[in-house]
């Protein structure tokens, strides 16, 4: 009778090597907190303690949320907040809606022009038409300085595409046939029938275009000639790389009355609040619903 001899690393670690594994994580969880952990202390330290720290504050001293306060006192900051979520809301419906409907649609082989559509979406994952022409044909559309220009422009992500398509195409084939014979279309199908067993890749994909929509500001600057429309991430830009003090708050970063780092750390962590409060409720699908629809099909 013979033994199969499995691989090296599916044998029990030894002491030593889960030792090394503990350190390993151990550091690349250092790696990723530390430096939220400076910017949400140097976001809530008073003018002296970012004094004498010099910038960046690594140890906690006097604690104030007076940089809070300030940006979240009806200015420029606020606003560009209340843009941000209609713009990631509005955005992520939209981007759902398109890509279910023609994820759906090429997932049925028998559909009318299901190769020809889909090879021409997947072109385009490498090949696009350019930041020039992009910018004239939104000029020519009417919508420059309008919101459509942050949303249709990035509407479909044919990765993101592909995805709902290879999850769709893994749906039982039984399940739809009995459908058809109970007289159910392809509406009813695909609302009470496919999307509710594919909740794991949709709820992936959403987060996918939300935070794409929250942390896009490229967009804004090309297409917004008004700044008052300016969502978060512009202001963070503006703020943070060309030292730009959002409106109505200058002259309290003047006076020392709040320290423009404890701002601009303070913005970085509004940022930041949206992605980190809803990552959690999606993360237990991200295996099923991204690595499972990636491979089938």
């Amino acid at each position: 009778m013979s033994t199969t001899i499995r691989p090296v690393w599916e044998e029990e670690p030894s002491a030593v090597g889960k030792g090394f594994k503990g350190l390993g994580l151990g550091a690349i969880c250092l790696l990723i907190l530390g430096p939220l952990w400076v910017v949400v202390l140097t976001s809530v330290s008073d003018p002296r303690t970012v004094t004498e720290a010099g910038g960046l504050v690594v140890v906690p001293g006097g604690l104030s949320v007076r940089a809070y306060q300030e940006i979240l006192g009806g200015g420029a900051v606020t606003r560009a907040v209340v843009v941000s979520l209609g713009l990631t809301g509005v955005g992520t419906a939209v981007s759902m809606l398109v890509s279910v409907l023609a994820a759906y649609g090429l997932s049925r082989r028998g559909t009318w022009g299901h190769r020809p559509i889909l090879l021409a979406m997947m072109v385009t994952m490498f090949f696009g038409a350019g930041l020039i022409p992009t910018y004239l044909l939104i000029q020519n559309l009417g919508l420059m300085d309008s919101y459509w220009s942050l949303v249709l422009p990035s509407a479909v992500n044919v990765f993101n595409l592909l995805v709902l398509r290879a999850f769709f195409m893994g749906v039982a084939p039984e399940l739809i046939d009995s459908a058809r014979i109970d007289g159910a279309g392809e509406w009813r199908i695909l609302w009470q029938i496919v999307l509710p067993l594919s909740r794991a890749v949709v709820a992936v994909v959403a987060l996918f275009y939300a935070v794409g929509y929250w942390s896009a500001w490229f967009n804004a600057s090309l297409y917004l000639n008004d700044q008052h429309r300016y969502p978060l991430q512009n202001i963070l830009n503006s703020f943070v790389l060309r030292q730009q003090a959002p409106t109505g708050m200058s002259q309290a970063i003047n006076t020392g009355a709040v320290p423009a780092l404890s701002v601009q750390m303070a913005v970085m962590v509004l940022a930041l609040v949206p992605v980190v409060c809803v990552y959690p409720f999606v993360q237990k699908h991200f295996q099923k619903g991204m690595l499972i629809g990636a491979v089938k099909g």
